[in-house]
């Protein structure tokens, strides 16, 4: 059971990280125009919670390109810890 749920959190963290990756590469590619891409919203709406709670994590003069930085090194470090924790479970 503890397998699964481990797996499933993974899971998870990984579709974040990588929604992150492809929303920074919107942001690279559609420039001032990425607000109006609709994958760039889906994006956007996707990945709002693990951006929020780096935010508060940061201070409050950090710029948006700073924590969609932080948010998707704080999933790769969660989905490399999750990783080391199933394989000694």
């Amino acid at each position: 059971m503890i397998f699964f749920l481990i797996s499933a959190a993974r899971a998870i963290i990984e579709m974040l990280g990588l929604c992150l990756l492809g929303q920074g590469m919107l942001h690279i590619l559609a420039g001032r125009h990425r607000a109006n891409n609709r994958i760039y919203q889906l994006f956007d709406l996707l990945t709002k919670a693990p951006r929020r709670v780096v935010a508060a994590l940061l201070p409050r003069s950090s710029n948006e390109n700073v924590i969609g930085i932080a948010s998707f090194a704080l999933l790769l470090l969660l989905w490399f810890g999750l990783a080391f924790f199933r394989k000694f479970v």
